[in-house]
Formats: C-alpha cells, structure tokens, sequence
C-alpha cells in the first residue's frame, strides 16, 4: 500500500536555476524508480530563514508531495543527506483526508 508524503527541501541560495531544475530532475526520476507515483511539485522561491543553517540566511524551497512506501522515503531523504546543494529536508506522512487535488 502506497502512502502519501510531503517532502520540503531547501537549498543553498546560490543554487542556479539550472542545477535547481537538475536537482528536482534528479529526485523526481528517484522517486518514479522507487515506485512512487502522482507526483507534483512546487517551486517555492527564494525566502528568508527563520534562523540561519550553516551561515546562510536564505534559502530556495521546493515542495514534492508524492505518493510511495517508507523505503522510497528513506533512499530519498539519503540522496539529499549527501546532497552539497540542500541545506535542510523534512519529510512528513499525510492522511488521505489531507491530499491535495490540484
């Protein structure tokens, strides 16, 4: 049974557009490989941190809402851990109450 997730990343402001775009390439095609499927991602912007992650105070964030099983999450929380270009990631389990329809 596949499950619904939510993941946000944020990366480095000095990420291109393109390395942006290769980035989001990259997961997506991890994803699809893992066996997830209705995939739909959100390109958040350019915002300032609350607090700043490792000296820097802004960050781009990307939204991927998804769905796939824990290993799918766990291969792709990994990939963005040994990621130099993403600063931080979280990942949360949605209910179905809670799917968005776009």
């Amino acid at each position: 049974m596949l499950n619904n997730y939510e993941t946000i990343y944020i990366l480095k402001p000095d990420v291109t557009e393109n390395m942006n775009l290769a980035l989001v390439n990259e997961y997506k095609s991890l994803i699809k490989k893992q066996g997830g499927q209705d995939i739909f991602i959100q390109h958040r912007g350019r915002r300032h941190l609350s607090y700043n992650i490792t000296h820097y105070y802004d960050g781009i964030y990307v939204q991927m809402n998804y769905e796939g099983n824990g290993k799918l999450v766990d291969r792709l929380e990994k990939s963005m851990k040994f990621s130099d270009k993403v600063i931080r990631f979280l990942t949360v389990k949605q209910s179905n109450a809670s799917k968005v329809v776009v």
